[in-house]
């Protein structure tokens, strides 16, 4: 499908989810670009997670658009599911791109709290979704580009690997993954009825500096900095495509600047401007080795002593409900549409990750 390039100089872009760790790494990388941006954030700071690692990326994003004056910065404290709060952010801001990356997060979490997945993931992007549609109410150009966050979990047990987004996603293995697909499946309906542009992006095990300390890597460093022993899911046979949060945000940018065309199809309704991507690197990793790699990085940092024996304080275990064994994408898509792959490898990120966590929890 033919793309149609969007110039963010001088647009309203509305950001959900701006606290998190994808949202607020986006919104930094946007206010340094030479385009002049303006961005609402919208974020509820739930404590899914430790908040004040949400706070100190909101404090970040403060100290860059005080460097880069000619963009613009407006957070609002509110959740996508409130239809009100959402209304209105469309009327008063006009946004002609809109990225959702509001979410509860987690497949284990999801295991224990469905509702919380149901009422962000299901009613808030349908509020967004219904924001877009009316936002081309009297004639008005409207959103331009929807994008909206996925997730690599949309292909469940699936056997082939690497995932393509060709492939048939009708397995999900948890209520988390479910809601991703329903998305998928909402964006598209919209799209076909409203003529809106979207494109879903399933993401693949991001890493980096204030993720998300629930994933692994970040709760393996709290535990081996505490002494503690480290469960490794799958007696270590578990392969992942880890991608560092710098090449996810570069590819968020570049597919934010390409909407699919708007095309009227036989039947007199749009074709469906939707597409959706896989962003990872396109590399699986074993966990074994990751954490390999984790802990010499963790020792260079100076987090864990030189000595540290790390085979005392590894715990092989089965797997997870709801978890697969490998998951990587095939990334061509990406690469033929945005002539852009990931390239950040492992030990790099997770050295940045390192000297991060040195400054955060140490200093």
């Amino acid at each position: 499908m033919k793309k149609q390039n969007i110039m963010l100089n001088g647009k309203v872009v509305l950001i959900t989810g701006v606290a998190g760790f994808i949202g607020s790494n986006l919104v930094h990388k946007l206010l340094c670009m030479k385009e002049s941006v303006n961005i609402i954030g919208i974020d509820n700071m739930n404590d899914y997670y430790d908040v004040s690692i949400k706070e100190w990326r909101l404090k970040e994003i403060e100290t860059v658009v005080s460097e880069h004056p000619g963009s613009s910065w407006k957070f609002i404290k509110g959740n996508i599911a409130d239809k009100e709060l959402i209304n209105q952010i469309f009327e008063e801001y006009k946004p002609a791109v809109v990225v959702n990356l509001a979410a509860q997060a987690g497949v284990r979490y999801s295991i224990t709290n469905p509702d919380v997945y149901i009422e962000s993931n299901l009613m808030g992007f349908y509020n967004i979704l219904e924001a877009c549609r009316h936002s081309y109410d009297n004639g008005q150009k409207g959103v331009e580009h929807l994008v909206y966050a996925s997730s690599s979990s949309v292909y469940g047990t699936n056997k082939k690997i690497p995932y393509s987004t060709e492939d048939k996603v009708d397995n999900p293995v948890s209520l988390y993954a479910a809601t991703k697909k329903s998305n998928e499946l909402m964006a598209h309906a919209y799209s076909k009825l409203y003529n809106i542009p979207s494109t879903g992006l399933r993401f693949f095990t991001v890493y980096g500096p204030a993720g998300r300390p629930d994933m692994a890597y970040f709760g393996f460093t709290n535990k081996l900095k505490n002494n503690e022993k480290i469960r490794i899911f799958n007696y270590g046979n578990c392969k992942r495509d880890f991608t560092y949060i710098d090449d996810i945000v570069e590819g968020v940018i570049r597919v934010m600047k390409k909407a699919p065309d708007r095309k009227t199809g036989k039947d007199g309704l749009p074709v469906p401007p939707y597409r959706v991507y896989n962003i990872g690197k396109g590399t699986p990793e074993n966990l074994l080795d990751f954490v390999q790699i984790l802990s010499e990085e963790l020792i260079r940092a100076q987090i864990l002593p030189k000595d540290y024996d790390f085979e005392a304080h590894k715990e092989l275990v089965p797997m997870q409900p709801g978890d697969v064994p490998i998951t990587y994408a095939d990334t061509k898509q990406m690469e033929d549409d945005m002539n852009f792959k990931p390239s950040t490898s492992l030990r790099e990120g997770l050295k940045k990750f390192a000297k991060w966590y040195k400054n955060y929890y140490m200093q």
